[in-house]
């Protein structure tokens, strides 16, 4: 039964409940299913890899208090501890982006919401693996064009913050509500419930670099499940959240564009667009960091001989130098100089890099000192998601001078994980074994590489959970 006191001209909603619950395995192409695979392993993978930062800990506990302790019937990664489906999708979530490792898109982390949920609602249900990655297929095709029709170009140019873990609830909900079998209905008022749901725009954690941050992507999981079984449940009334001009899109930005809520949906997926990180670190300190890897790994330049880095042009926000040494993961993250610099005492990229330890080593802060911006102007946050969007990606040019005054210069803006230079499966795998080591055994490891690898023989996902813990 539907019901609005407004005027209603569009049919968005309707279309896109349509469309999950619709969607089959056999519609989505093999390059798209392809893609979903990878996304999953690098998304478990770098899950895994965050057990070295106390915080992973602390999201395992956490999700055990909100359950009451351990029981139920999806698994946490890393810990092997089984919970709620939603509170097995937070710890997952959490970890999932606690070392902003996962993935990109034009407008955020769907890895961080997607791959947790689906995991855990697929292990709890006893879905196959073909359910599973038809419900991540789902999920990043509606997220994103959600995203793009209500986030905030403007303040998004002006560096103030954009609402990343506002529209990462869909990224829980769709396949959530994908895997539960909600009816056309009930999806409809699942993703009411989402935009009844969905944090407001805001730049706190722009302001403040909190690692609450982190937490935030295991609430949205955590959320997008538990909004499923609501509507599930039954609710009346709760339906066309992206048609009543007065629920959504309004109140999230000042210029919605409402058309990319159905937008080439079915022909243009949009999965295929997604960026996935070679480095443990903010989007845009990547090409930065490659550039770095690249240059003093074919020159054989150790980390004592340089003088100077200039990046030129530099990023906004992405520049920033803490002498005194960082107190949060997110700080160093999103800190060119210190990522770079980590990076090249450490060229194994891992935990380690943010431990209390490193983040305050006088010989990476020093390193960092000397990474410089060059004499272009930055490129904005904003402009670097336009040139997403149009299949490229912001053009840098680094040049290292060492302390003999001999100089290497380079240029990058595809990095590797762009989507017009993705991994290989080889690649992919031997990352997944960076990834995990220290966690799963290497038998575990070379098995869960194979599964993820042919998850569509996959009979049923809850099957597969024990190569993902201890």
């Amino acid at each position: 039964m539907k019901f609005s006191i407004h005027e209603l001209t569009t049919h968005y909603t309707d279309t896109l409940s349509a469309y999950i619950k619709g969607l089959t395995y056999e519609d989505i192409p093999p390059e798209v299913i392809d893609r979903a695979k990878m996304i999953a392993m690098q998304t478990i993978g770098v899950a895994i890899a965050a057990n070295g930062v106390p915080m992973s800990g602390r999201a395992i506990e956490l999700g055990k208090r909100f359950n009451g302790g351990s029981g139920g019937e999806a698994t946490c990664w890393i810990d092997g501890s089984k919970l709620s489906m939603s509170n097995a999708a937070f710890v997952n979530g959490a970890l999932s982006d606690m070392l902003d490792w996962e993935d990109c898109s034009w407008t955020g982390h769907p890895s961080a919401g997607v791959i947790p949920t689906a995991w855990a609602v697929s292990e709890g249900l006893h879905k196959s693996g073909r359910d599973f990655l038809t419900a991540v297929v789902a999920g990043y095709e509606v997220y994103q064009r959600v995203a793009m029709a209500i986030q905030d170009l403007a303040g998004q140019e002006k560096g103030n913050g954009w609402g990343l873990t506002s529209w990462q609830i869909f990224a829980a909900i769709v396949p959530a509500a994908k895997l539960m079998g909600l009816t056309e209905e009930q999806v409809n008022q699942a993703l009411g419930f989402g935009t009844a749901c969905s944090t407001t725009n805001g730049s706190l954690h722009h302001t403040t670099m909190s690692d609450a941050y982190h937490y935030l992507h295991g609430f949205r999981a955590r959320d997008g499940v538990q909004l499923c079984q609501t509507a599930q449940s039954g609710v009346e009334n709760y339906q066309d959240c992206f048609d009543d001009p007065k629920v959504y899109a309004i109140h999230m930005t000042p210029d919605p564009r409402p058309e990319w809520y159905t937008k080439d949906l079915g022909s243009w997926y949009l999965t295929m667009e997604t960026l996935l990180k070679h480095w443990p670190a903010n989007m845009w300190n990547q090409t930065a960091m490659e550039l770095a890897y690249d240059i003093t790994g074919k020159h054989h330049i150790a980390p004592e001989e340089i003088q100077e880095i200039v990046l030129d042009p530099p990023t906004q926000l992405r520049m920033g130098i803490r002498p005194e040494g960082y107190t949060s993961l997110t700080q160093a993250q999103f800190s060119i100089p210190f990522c770079i610099a980590a990076m090249l005492y450490d060229r194994t990229p891992g935990a380690q890099w943010y431990s209390l330890e490193n983040m305050k080593d006088p010989k990476v802060l020093a390193l960092a000192q000397k990474v410089k911006s060059g004499p272009s102007p930055q490129h904005t946050l904003g402009g670097g998601f336009k040139l997403m969007q149009e299949g490229t990606y912001p053009m840098k040019h680094m040049t290292i001078t060492t302390k003999d005054g001999k100089v290497y210069e380079a240029s990058m803006d595809v990095h590797p994980g762009h989507p017009k230079a993705m991994f290989t499966w080889e690649e992919m795998a031997q990352r997944f074994r960076m990834q995990t080591t220290g966690v799963l055994s290497p038998e575990q490891c070379e098995e869960a590489i194979r599964a993820i690898m042919g998850l569509e023989s996959c009979k049923d996902v809850a099957s597969l959970s024990h190569l993902l813990h201890r």
